[in-house]
């Protein structure tokens, strides 16, 4: 084995840790060899291996091979790109999930491969930290129910935590988009309408992960795993749902937003275009009057009358006030 191997075995190793827990004692174990790394499938304890990291096809494949997994497990663990799903397999459940971090305005997607028995779960992270602590802290310290049940309550809470980083998500996206809704404090603008679109993408960005979570949290029903207990996942389903529909009424308000923006922009240009309309009105009869004694004949009476300019001038005024008054009694002047 050459040096970059052993490199690559040794970081491996460093990021991979084992969880083993029963009702009476749990312990945290770490290795020095992969050959050590061995997941057998007993109700009776639990395991809980993890890797942080995709890159590691061969030691991956090593693992499968000592520990008598499925070999299809082998096309689906080196595959790095994946969509949520579920595929259950002989004697296991194969779990992706594509879950998202919205960090500094941006989202930031992360996979995560698990793979589940009765007796263990395996999961593969692609980034190192997660929002696995407080379960590996409930089973270290026996709070609650975890150390009494089997894997698949345990892949239960890892599934719950990660719907938990969704509403973490969630809850920092609407802090921008609460600002939005509120249109007293904000100034109709181009800017705004921008900051409203980018936030509404981002919505539907999170609905999309949420929505796709959901659909293969739905092919638990269908797990015929013996002995897998699938009724704790109806209740991420519920959690799922309710996310989806908090996102869908932002949106709703959001688009109310900016229809709103639009109108009250539509009403001011109104407001412009009938002020506008309203001088033209009285102006249009004067500039009729000034042109008819500006045009360059010679035989137009009144521009020799002694008083016709005093007189053109008089008319242009009863003209103007004229106009005026009968916009009022239209209420055109409101």
């Amino acid at each position: 084995m050459n040096k970059a191997e052993n490199k690559t075995d040794s970081n491996f190793i460093a990021n991979t840790s084992l969880i083993e827990y029963s009702t009476e004692k749990s312990s945290i174990r770490t290795f020095s060899d992969i050959e050590e790394i061995k997941i057998e499938a007993s109700p009776a304890t639990i395991q809980w291996l993890n890797t942080y990291g995709l890159q590691f096809e061969k030691q991956t494949r090593q693992i499968i091979k000592n520990n008598s997994f499925d070999d299809f497990l082998v096309n689906l663990l080196i595959e790095d790109e994946h969509r949520n799903k579920i595929i259950e397999l002989d004697d296991s459940i194969f779990m992706t999930i594509r879950t998202i971090h919205f960090v500094d305005g941006n989202f930031i997607s992360e996979q995560m491969m698990f793979v589940t028995s009765l007796g263990y779960v395996w999961s593969i992270q692609e980034k190192k930290g997660d929002y696995f602590e407080h379960i590996r802290r409930r089973i270290s310290e026996n709070k609650g129910i975890v150390r009494k049940k089997n894997a698949d309550y345990l892949l239960y809470l890892i599934v719950e935590a990660i719907i938990d980083n969704y509403y973490n998500a969630y809850d920092k996206l609407t802090i921008s988009v609460n600002k939005l809704k509120d249109l007293s404090k904000v100034k109709p603008s181009p800017e705004f309408a921008m900051d409203i679109e980018n936030n509404k993408q981002n919505l539907f960005l999170l609905k999309k992960a949420v929505s796709s979570l959901r659909e293969a949290i739905n092919r638990m029903d269908k797990i015929e795993l013996e002995d897998f207990e699938v009724n704790y996942f109806s209740e991420l389903k519920e959690q799922a749902n309710f996310l989806i529909d908090d996102i869908d009424f932002d949106l709703q308000q959001l688009e109310s937003s900016i229809n709103l923006i639009f109108n009250m922009q539509s009403h001011r240009l109104n407001e412009v275009m009938k002020t506008l309309t309203i001088l033209s009105g009285v102006f249009i009869p004067l500039t009729f009057l000034a042109g008819i004694y500006g045009m360059n004949f010679d035989n137009i009476p009144e521009l020799h009358h002694e008083y016709g300019y005093f007189i053109l001038l008089a008319v242009m005024v009863v003209v103007a006030i004229g106009c005026i008054v009968y916009f009022r009694r239209k209420n055109w002047l409101d």
